[in-house]
């Protein structure tokens, strides 16, 4: 895992991304292409003292609407019946869940969402927004629902569909 450390015009473009301005970031986990960001990665306690499990957040649109499209496909279905047909596929679900957990705890330990990662991990399918990001920030191989729903997805950060103003 590799988190750039965010820079102002990242957190302009984030901001306009998300439609909301940016709030503790710890970085930028992943980038499209052309250097937009992808995913940021979020301090796991909020400056107004609120926790925050989902350290991996997706602000890329263009992987968003496709993630959302998977959702609505039924594709969080298909992949917890896998999750219960597949032992293998559960188990490095499971330390996915661990690893996400770790990477988040090197910025903080938050009582509230100890054991808590995001996504429905360690046993659900629940955001594939939060399981793709989960992926982009680490890297393939890592997040095996991730994995399958960028595949998926249709969207890629190979090949840029940025909105000018974010590039």
């Amino acid at each position: 895992m590799t988190i750039e450390d965010a820079t102002d015009r990242d957190l302009e473009v984030m901001g306009i991304q998300l439609g909301r301005p940016m709030r503790d970031v710890v970085g930028v986990a992943a980038r499209c292409v052309c250097g937009a960001p992808t995913v940021v990665a979020t301090k796991p306690r909020l400056a107004d003292g609120s926790p925050f499990p989902t350290f991996y957040y997706l602000t890329h649109p263009g992987a968003t609407a496709a993630l959302s499209t998977l959702e609505a496909n039924g594709f969080m279905v298909s992949e917890q019946n896998r999750l219960a047909d597949d032992e293998g596929v559960a188990e490095a679900y499971r330390a996915a869940h661990a690893s996400y957990i770790a990477d988040r705890d090197q910025h903080g330990q938050v009582s509230e969402i100890d054991g808590i990662s995001a996504g429905g991990m360690p046993t659900r399918v629940k955001c594939l927004h939060a399981l793709a990001a989960h992926s982009l920030a680490v890297g393939p191989g890592v997040n095996p629902v991730g994995d399958d729903a960028l595949a998926a997805c249709g969207w890629s950060p190979a090949r840029c569909v940025c909105a000018p103003e974010t590039r």
